[in-house]
Formats: structure tokens, C-alpha cells, sequence
């Protein structure tokens, strides 16, 4: 890709999320629990398993934007991805080792070992700077309750100061109502490090994106939205009949991408917000049967079906203002 800002004809570029559904290595690490996802393990994630999930996860990145005519994501928010091996051979498959992708990642003291991470193009995205964000929250023991950091990106997009988080916050395995603090102590943790950033976040170009474990109208996302700093562009795509993932066939929205009101403006040298979607193309979905339409997942429970992932990548995209 060139660098004459954005080749689509608009000047528009994807953003994206893709919670990628356990993005696991085959070897055993010893400080974490990703015993099932080795060759002996529960899953039994033999190599051929492995590269054959690689390879789809990459075709599936490729895509998005391909219906509008644009060119593959300039940002892509990756969530459960184990290590920096795992992101290296995603972006060196076929379908994306000739974009010139680069990427963020930090390890967590996540007890599974899954991490967020952010895949860049060099050619329209500089990092300026990058950190985690440790999110304490303690358990219902009072212990602390190790989850994912929160990853906090600052970079220029096309020259523009942008300031990108990436975000998979505590589940709800637990029970929603019993685990929402976590995720609000999460959208918390986010507007200190704006305030601490610039006393007038406003001001601020944000991206707030990741699975956030809450739908749109979930107390968490609302903490962030009556903060004033924000707009949610996903809120409207989810439906009894659409989502980004579905649970014993509820469809859900978990994963979302948030922005600041300064991409409202049209302003030259900035970016502009145009369209929100989800990327459910059928290649990514159950063809038939109970689950026809669903995320096609790479497991139910034991048995390997071979599938991307149990989430479709949402996205936005940004035309540039000249």
C-alpha cells in the first residue's frame, strides 16, 4: 500500500476489532493455564489445527472492507492472543504478508495467558507510544482477580494525533449482574488514563474498542458515554436477529468500537466517522443446521469444527478530510 493517504477513492480506511477465539500456540506454557490447547491437552490443538486457524484468521482480517472497495483495515484491536508468536505468524500468512502490517502486544497476568493486542499499518499509522493498563479488581474473596490489561496506544493515524484502547474486559461466567463491577471499575480505569493524559479529554482524539463482555446499553459502556467525552456508532447494530456473537441463540453485541465527538468534525488534516459495522460475510458463519448464521467457531465445547472464531470483527470507517 502506498502512502498517498488512503487509495479508496473517498479517502476512507477500516478500523477494526476481531476477538480472535483463542489464538493459541501448541506449546505448553508453564505459567499459564493453556494446558487444553496443547497437542495432549482437552482440545487436543495439534499443529495442522493451529495453521489451519492462522490461515482463516488471516483470510478473515483481509477481507473486511473488501464490500465497500476499500483496502484491508489500517488498525485491527486483536483480543485472545497468547503471545507475540501467535500475532507474527498471523500477519505472515498468505493473505496478509504483503501489507505492511506491524503490531503491539504486551504480555498480562492473565491466569489463561490470553492478551489484547493492536495490528498497525506502517505505511498510515506511526506509534508514538504504548503501555498496559493494569485493571485491579479483586474476586469474591477479596483476592486479586488477575485478568487482561487494558492496552493503551498512542500514535499518529495519517498525522493525525490519535489515542487507541484496546480492551477484553472480565467475563461474565460468573453471573452478569454478580461480575459488572469488574467492567465498570474497566471503563473507569479508561477515563483516568484520559484525565491523566489532558485535563480536557474532550479535546482528545479517542478510539475505544474491544470486547467489552456488556452490550451497548450495559452500565459499563453508559459510564463511559455519560462521561460526555464519547459516541457510540455500534448501538444500533444490535438486534434479536444481529450481533457480533451468539449465546444459546441470543445475539449479543460485546464487541464494540468507541469514539470521541472529535471525529465528528470537518476540519481538514482529520478524520471523519462515516459507517459502523459488523463483518458477517457467510464464509464466517455456520451454513446449517441449529447454529446456521452463527459465528462459525473453531470449538463447541470439545469437538473441533474448524472455524474462525465464536466472534464476527466489527469495524468503522473514517474517511480523511483534506
Amino acid at each position: 500500500m502506498s502512502r498517498n493517504r488512503y487509495n479508496g477513492k473517498n479517502k476512507e480506511c477500516i478500523i477494526a476489532f476481531y476477538n480472535l477465539e483463542n489464538l493459541f500456540d501448541t506449546h505448553d506454557d508453564p505459567h499459564t493455564l493453556d494446558d487444553d490447547f496443547t497437542p495432549k491437552g482437552f482440545k487436543k490443538w495439534r499443529d495442522g489445527r493451529y495453521r489451519s486457524k492462522i490461515k482463516k484468521l488471516g483470510r478473515a482480517i483481509s477481507k473486511i472492507g473488501e464490500e465497500e472497495g476499500l483496502h484491508p483495515p489500517v488498525l485491527v484491536g486483536i483480543a485472545e492472543v497468547e503471545n507475540d508468536k501467535v500475532v507474527e505468524k498471523l500477519l505472515g500468512t498468505k493473505h496478509l504478508r504483503d501489507i505492511p502490517y506491524d503490531y503491539v502486544h504486551f504480555d498480562s497476568p492473565d491466569e489463561r495467558g490470553i492478551d489484547t493486542g493492536l495490528i498497525f499499518n506502517k505505511d498510515h499509522f506511526t506509534v508514538v507510544q504504548a503501555e498496559t493498563l493494569p485493571l485491579l479488581i479483586e474476586n469474591g474473596e477479596g483476592d486479586r482477580d488477575y485478568t487482561r490489561d487494558i492496552l493503551y496506544v498512542k500514535g499518529l493515524l495519517n498525522g493525525e494525533g490519535i489515542h487507541v484502547f484496546v480492551n477484553h474486559w472480565p467475563s461474565r461466567r460468573d453471573g452478569a449482574d454478580e461480575t459488572k463491577y469488574k467492567r465498570i471499575e474497566a471503563a473507569n480505569t479508561v477515563l483516568r488514563k484520559l484525565t491523566s493524559i489532558n485535563d480536557s479529554a474532550e479535546n482528545l482524539n479517542v478510539m475505544i474498542m474491544g470486547d467489552f463482555n456488556d452490550d451497548p446499553n450495559s452500565e459499563s459502556i453508559e459510564t463511559l458515554l455519560t462521561s460526555g467525552y464519547f459516541i457510540n456508532p455500534m448501538q444500533k447494530l444490535l438486534s434479536p436477529e444481529t450481533g457480533s456473537a451468539n449465546y444459546k441463540g441470543k445475539w449479543s453485541l460485546f464487541d464494540q468500537i468507541i469514539l470521541s465527538h472529535s471525529f465528528l468534525n470537518h476540519e481538514p488534516g482529520t478524520h471523519i466517522f462515516q459507517q459502523a459495522a459488523i463483518f458477517a460475510p457467510r464464509f464466517l458463519k455456520e451454513w446449517k443446521g441449529k447454529y446456521k448464521g452463527n459465528p462459525f467457531r473453531t470449538f463447541v465445547g470439545k469437538k473441533y469444527i474448524g472455524g474462525y472464531s465464536d466472534h464476527f470483527p466489527v469495524y468503522v470507517i473514517m474517511r480523511f478530510n483534506e
